[in-house]
């Protein structure tokens, strides 16, 4: 049963991950380089196969305020541009940790 409920979450992300690339959903996302926005990369744990990422870009572009999120299964990094009036990097840890990759902020 778990396997199968794990299939069905893995199946949703891809297929939520492949609509955001043809599809814009809004959500008042601001243009990357607008001021306000930074840039960070963050270590990601528990990434262990090639759909990992899709979840963890999913749950980051989630946080009100990213622009974008830039997964890497083999760098196990997520680099993030995001308006900081509007998200910070707890916010973004939290977004990785509850979709069930913790991430720290790389130095």
């Amino acid at each position: 049963m778990t396997k199968l409920l794990t299939s069905a979450a893995l199946g949703l992300s891809l297929l939520l991950g492949l609509a955001g690339g043809f599809l814009h959903l809004g959500g008042g996302q601001a243009a990357a380089g607008a001021s306000g926005d930074k840039t960070i990369t963050l270590a990601v744990k528990n990434m262990f196969c090639d759909a990992c990422p899709f979840i963890v870009k999913n749950s980051l572009e989630a946080v009100p305020g990213v622009s974008k999120a830039v997964v890497s299964f083999k760098n196990k990094t997520a680099v993030v541009t995001y308006d900081a009036t509007r998200a910070g990097v707890p916010a973004l840890i939290k977004a990785t940790t509850d979709a069930g990759y913790p991430s720290s902020a790389k130095n």
